[in-house]
């Protein structure tokens, strides 16, 4: 009896080690740059320029995508991917490149057929 209980002990050090120990989780997954930021925002789509020193933004995760929520009537950038170094990741994607975050800084340098976003913001 001592010893299965001495050999199950082993087994669930083993575990925890390999389960702590796993390195294949993407960082994207743990959502550590979803939240609130703050900062200058601006858009102009030739029609309309608004900007905004003390502006918002709110990120957010769809699935495997991001969602970048404006205030002051600036349109949302939807439907984001990124690919990530280390703890920063930048934007991929037709159209929506130029974003780039980590869980204190945003910044949006997006020129597409919509307008252009940009954002410098820290939380």
């Amino acid at each position: 009896m001592k010893k299965t209980v001495q050999i199950f002990s082993m087994l669930l050090i083993a575990l925890t080690v390999m389960v702590s120990c796993k390195k294949d989780t993407d960082p994207a997954d743990r959502d550590f740059f979803v939240g609130t930021y703050s900062g200058t925002i601006t858009y102009n789509d030739g029609s309309k320029d608004i900007s905004d020193d003390d502006g918002k933004v709110r990120v957010v995760k769809t699935g495997d995508t991001y969602n970048f929520i404006f205030g002051t009537g600036i349109p949302d950038i939807t439907g984001v991917k990124f690919q990530g170094s280390g703890d920063t990741y930048t934007s991929i994607g037709n159209g929506l490149t130029g974003i780039s975050v980590n869980a204190s800084t945003l910044k949006i340098l997006v020129t597409n057929s919509k307008g252009t976003w940009t954002a410098n913001c820290t939380r």
